[in-house]
């Protein structure tokens, strides 16, 4: 059994354009070709990883991990090998146009690509989140057209407008009472292009996090671990490395622990419902802690987004396993290149 592994981290820009020969911008094509080593973390005994050049990988990983990884192959290697299956970082047209250009049997890819965009729509998101709600829950979200924004943003007052497909820190704009020009053409925009736009109201975010799930193409969904991440004006950072009693322990801070199993169970029930036999493989909700406006406590958003690929969360779970010294700190840097740095947690206490 040979599985071909690919970072695709442009993934969800291709998806948003939905095309066949789709060039990612230039920080996209950096981040493959920095970090095209990661799947290495996860690779069977006999599998292989897919990069743009294997010696630059393995001196990355090498100097990463510490340890040799000696099955890096290039694009030129790929009609040449007995690959029994692919797994991708996400699956979209372009990866699998791509692929198949290099000698890949197509059999080895989804045939139901176009169910797997529109379940990586954000109303999909939105879905779930209708059915998470209860004590202790926040969060709403509709779709709607342009026209239908003035309406919004008097019921709401402060609203996050969403690209349906877009990358994190992409595709989102925050409107404070008042739609300017720049904003209405960028709605019109994307709505014109993607078929409308999702609104939510905006929360007083507290703290970012995630959970992590796999799901098996027959209608189970398992739960793989919580993802303490980080970011920036909205863009992903870092994530604490550790076990999941140390990440539990730590949202339980904010968010009671049977809050959190339960609405652990619900995803897992309502994605396998809504999933079916259209996705196999892994997927990431991200969450978040909300200060309630009424006292000092705090409300938990299930269900901000749903990521139907891998996400740096499920990275930092392999991660967790494979190295010592937890708790650690996962960054993603960059300066020239991409760099996955990591660094003992001395204190994750509020900042």
């Amino acid at each position: 059994m040979m599985i071909l592994h690919v970072f695709n981290p442009e993934h969800d820009l291709a998806l948003a354009a939905n095309l066949s020969n789709f060039t990612a911008p230039h920080a996209g094509r950096q981040l493959r070709a920095d970090l095209g080593f990661l799947p290495a973390l996860w690779a069977g005994d006999d599998d292989v990883v897919l990069v743009g050049n294997t010696e630059d990988a393995e001196r990355c990983y090498r100097r990463f991990m510490r340890r040799p990884f000696n099955r890096f192959v290039s694009r030129e290697q790929l009609s040449e090998l007995p690959l029994t299956g692919v797994d991708a970082w996400g699956w979209d047209q372009a990866i699998c146009s791509e692929l198949v250009r290099y000698g890949v049997s197509k059999s080895l890819m989804p045939d139901n690509l176009h169910m797997i965009r529109e379940l990586s729509h954000r109303s999909t998101a939105m879905r779930i989140l209708s059915g998470l709600q209860g004590d202790g829950i926040i969060g709403e979200a509709v779709m709607s057209n342009p026209e239908g924004i003035p309406e919004l943003l008097t019921k709401w007052g402060k609203i996050v407008v969403k690209a349906p497909w877009s990358s994190s820190g992409r595709g989102v704009r925050f409107l404070d009472k008042s739609m300017s020009p720049q904003d209405h053409g960028w709605i019109e925009n994307v709505a014109k292009r993607q078929g409308s736009v999702m609104v939510e109201p905006y929360y007083a975010k507290v703290k970012d996090f995630g959970m992590e799930f796999w799901y098996d193409g027959e209608g189970h969904t398992s739960y793989l671990g919580l993802s303490l991440f980080q970011t920036s004006n909205a863009a992903y950072t870092g994530n604490i490395l550790a076990d999941e009693d140390f990440k539990m322990d730590y949202i339980s801070r904010y968010i009671p622990v049977d809050l959190l199993r339960s609405v652990r169970e619900n995803i897992c029930v309502l994605t396998s419902a809504v999933f079916c036999q259209y996705y196999k493989g892994p997927f990431g909700v991200d969450m978040m802690v909300v200060a309630r406006e009424d006292c000092n406590g705090f409300m938990l958003h299930p269900c901000v987004e749903i990521n139907l690929r891998r996400t740096m969360g499920h990275v930092a779970l392999h991660l967790s396993n494979l190295v010592s010294g937890l708790p650690k700190v996962m960054q993603i840097e960059c300066n020239n290149v991409y760099k996955v740095r990591l660094q003992r947690l001395c204190d994750i206490k509020d900042k």
